[in-house]
Parts: structure tokens; C-alpha cells; sequence
């Protein structure tokens, strides 16, 4: 079986190396396509593949046409909105992720925001600590956990809400759980989102949300930037002078909210992600599930139907 690596952004060269001695290991080839500029140059490669793993690569309807040999595609991470999954199932293509390689590079990442937007952007006046504050975890999937674990060492009183998540899965966790979103955003401190974006969900953190957050609240979204409905955080930011919000995602609005200086930061690109750990675990991980794909027919990560 032919396997292509799909990297506009390149894996770190640990991780190439990794998958492919896992690749070439099960009796498989790999291709490379790295730092590719045109669309043009993916429909080419894809052309005689079995299968593909990619990062943030756009896997759409146009690449599952060219692709006739395609049978899977591994998304390296945990976000998958950048495969058509619809279009997939159609060309009966399985598409999958790869859950919680990438979840404590996240989880880091948000304390990292947090700790500082807590001491005022290191701006050299007093600021605040986290030791005793609420923290409200929107979704408590691998990376809310993380987050919950890391919390727990910074002395935090620790909140979450997952509409598919039992209370009992949370509490057992030594979490709280709350009924829903809107108490989660009324008793916490800072809240930070890990939810995906889905019909559901984009545009759904808003001005009604945000706004019942305490005085001096915190909210941290390191998940997908549509979650955020921007011109209304916007015009709540004006009115809420003491609230901050900080992000790995620039939003579309950045320029409108770098109106607030000493209350918004963002990361100049997505960084969850970005740590050498991550790279290579979720690298490593896609190479391993095409392999026990085309051995077992194994499709425990499979995101489309």
C-alpha cells in the first residue's frame, strides 16, 4: 500500500522518521509531500495512494475526486473540520482522527494564557493569582481533563460541563459538574473552551454566555476560533471593562479586539499543538492506525460514517 504525508505545515523530522519506520515496517511505502504552495501539487500527489495523513491539509471533495485510489485518511491531531467528512463516506473513504496525542501540549498552552493574563500581560503592575479561583472547562474530553489535572496543581476549584459526558465521569475525575453552560459561565472565575465546532456550537460563546461571567473573568478558547461569536464579544469587551479573553486562535476580528490592550491576546498562529511532543505522538499515532487499518480493517478512530 502507497501512503502519502500531506504537510503543508511539515511534521518535525523526528516524526517523519517515526512514521516511517512504522509505515515501511508493516510492508507499506511512504510518500512525501511537504510545504507544498499550490493545490495543484495535492491533487497530483493523491493520485495513486491508498491512503494519507495530514495536519491541517484540506481534504475536500475536489482532493477525493483525484484521489481514486484513496481508501483512508488520517487527520494527525484531534480536530478533523478540515475533512469533508460527508464527501468522504461518499467516495467511501474513512476518515479519523487522532484523540489525545495533542492533548497536554493544549492543556499547557491554556495555563500558559492563563498565568498570563492573570498577572496583567506581565505589564509590571499587581496582578492576581490562580490558587483558589474557579475554573469552568467547557467539554471534558482528553484535553478538558489535562487541564483538569494541571489545575488541581495550581490549587484551583475545578468546574465542567459536557453535554455527552456523564456527571458521574466528571465527578469521578474529582471535578464538579454543573447542569449546563450557562452555570458554568455563572460560577467560574475563568473559563476555558474545548469544544469542537460543529452546527451546534459555532457563533454559540456569546455576548448572553460571556456576559454572566463574575467581574475581572478570564475566557480562554485554545479550541476552533467559529465557536466565538466575535462582534458580540466585541461589544461586550467595551461595555465589561474587566473582562479578558485570550487565544492560540487569531480571530477574524483581531484588529477590532487589539482595542483592548492589557485585556486580548492572541497567539500569532494555532499553537496548541506545537510542541515536539505532540508532533511526533500524533504523527506516529496516524501511521499506526493505517497500519492496523489495511491489517485488521481496525477503525476505532473513524469520524464519518
Amino acid at each position: 500500500m502507497k501512503v502519502l504525508v500531506a504537510t503543508e505545515k511539515p511534521f518535525a523530522a523526528a516524526a517523519v522518521n517515526g512514521i516511517r519506520e512504522e509505515i515501511e515496517a508493516a510492508g507499506n511505502e511512504l510518500v512525501m509531500l511537504e510545504k507544498y504552495t499550490e493545490k495543484a501539487q495535492l491533487l497530483d500527489a493523491v493520485k495513486d495512494v491508498d491512503a494519507m495523513i495530514i495536519r491541517s491539509d484540506k481534504v475536500d471533495a475536489e482532493v477525493l475526486d483525484a484521489a481514486k485510489q484513496l481508501k483512508i485518511v488520517v487527520r494527525a491531531g484531534a480536530g478533523y473540520d478540515n475533512i469533508d467528512l460527508a464527501a468522504a463516506t461518499a467516495h467511501q473513504v474513512v476518515a479519523e482522527n487522532t484523540p489525545g496525542q495533542n492533548s497536554n501540549a493544549v492543556a499547557e498552552l491554556v495555563f500558559g494564557l492563563l498565568v498570563m493574563a492573570a498577572r496583567g500581560f506581565y505589564n509590571g503592575k499587581s496582578g492576581s493569582e490562580l490558587l483558589g479561583k474557579k475554573l469552568g472547562i467547557l467539554a471534558f474530553g482528553n484535553v478538558g481533563r489535562n487541564v483538569a489535572r494541571i489545575a488541581k496543581g495550581f490549587g484551583m476549584d475545578i468546574y465542567a460541563f459536557d453535554a455527552y459526558c456523564p456527571k458521574e465521569a466528571i465527578e469521578a475525575a474529582g471535578v464538579k459538574a454543573v447542569d449546563n453552560q450557562d452555570a458554568l459561565f455563572e460560577t467560574c472565575d475563568v473559563v476555558s473552551l474545548h469544544i469542537p465546532a460543529t452546527p451546534e456550537t459555532k457563533q454559540s460563546i456569546n455576548a448572553a454566555l460571556v456576559g454572566k461571567m463574575k467581574k475581572g473573568g478570564v475566557l480562554v478558547n485554545t479550541a476552533r476560533k467559529e465557536v466565538i461569536n466575535e462582534p458580540e464579544l466585541i461589544e461586550l469587551m467595551k461595555t465589561r471593562e474587566d473582562l479578558k479573553f485570550v487565544t492560540d486562535i487569531k480571530p477574524d476580528a483581531d484588529a477590532e479586539f487589539a482595542q483592548f490592550e492589557g485585556r486580548y491576546f492572541s497567539t500569532p498562529k494555532k499553537m496548541g499543538a506545537q510542541t515536539a511532543e505532540a508532533n511526533i505522538n500524533a504523527g506516529i499515532a496516524a501511521a499506526k492506525q493505517i497500519n492496523a487499518f489495511f491489517k485488521d480493517g481496525d477503525t476505532k478512530f473513524q469520524v464519518n460514517k
